[in-house]
């Protein structure tokens, strides 16, 4: 396996929450703290939940954007970075809307859930950068007035067909897939290692646990954290400075 990453000129990387609470971010389902304590995500990711409290659902989102801003990438985040600067054609496709993959220095990243670094207009659906955050309530957009929601994919929504495309063109494509800190139970993402297996690529499954996760011929399985594993999987292929 180490020896068909080394020589792969094509690699691919999933990465879900567990990644990202190395960090120490919350995974989406963990229970909510503080204000939000009596709320579950899952009443505050829904389209209808914006439209019924718009407030109360951009003021979640900004309180996950503060966190966001305070976690750094860890080591897991880096050594997929010196991965991508190994491999003539790299892929990182990930499930997290925190950016700490583009912060770490990660270039050719697809983000199937969107990012909480941006904003769309919930009439326009253009996306927005940089905006004026009001005291209360979402702002607006600069273009035709209407309020602006977070750009991430929400219950209830599909994924973006562009985003999801690439990720399957990815996977198909590659020659070497590593699947990283996801249960890979969640459908269209979870189906992605097991697509690139059946074209033929080696799949290495990097997650703590091997709970619900396949197995097969091409299929290897590096049980423990990312911030761990992943370091030691690039140093074992690329030994000595």
């Amino acid at each position: 396996m180490l020896a068909r990453l080394r020589n792969a000129r094509s690699v691919t990387v999933l990465t879900g929450a567990g990644i990202s609470a190395e960090s120490g971010i919350p995974t989406f389902r963990d229970a909510l703290t503080g204000l939000w304590a009596r709320y579950r995500p899952e009443e505050l990711a829904t389209p209808e939940a914006f439209a019924r409290d718009p407030a109360l659902v951009w003021s979640w989102y900004r309180m996950r954007r503060e966190m966001v801003a305070r976690a750094e990438p860890n080591a897991g985040h880096r050594a997929l970075v010196a991965l991508e600067r190994r491999v003539p054609w790299f892929t990182l496709i990930t499930q997290n809307v925190d950016g700490l993959h583009r912060r770490a220095g990660s270039e050719r990243v697809i983000e199937l859930h969107g990012s909480l670094g941006r904003a769309r207009c919930s009439r326009e659906d253009t996306r927005v950068e940089t905006w004026d955050e009001p005291e209360q309530g979402p702002p607006r957009c600069r273009a035709c007035g209407a309020l602006l929601r977070p750009d991430v994919v929400w219950f209830g929504e599909v994924l973006p067909a562009e985003a999801l495309q690439a990720a399957e063109a990815a996977a198909r494509d590659c020659e070497v897939f590593l699947s990283v800190g996801t249960s890979n139970l969640v459908e269209p993402a979870a189906s992605l290692p097991w697509r690139a297996a059946a074209a033929g690529a080696e799949v290495v499954v990097i997650n703590p646990t091997m709970d619900g996760q396949r197995a097969g011929a091409r299929i290897h399985h590096l049980v423990g954290p990312a911030g761990q594993v992943l370091p030691q999987l690039v140093e074992s292929a690329w030994p000595g400075p």
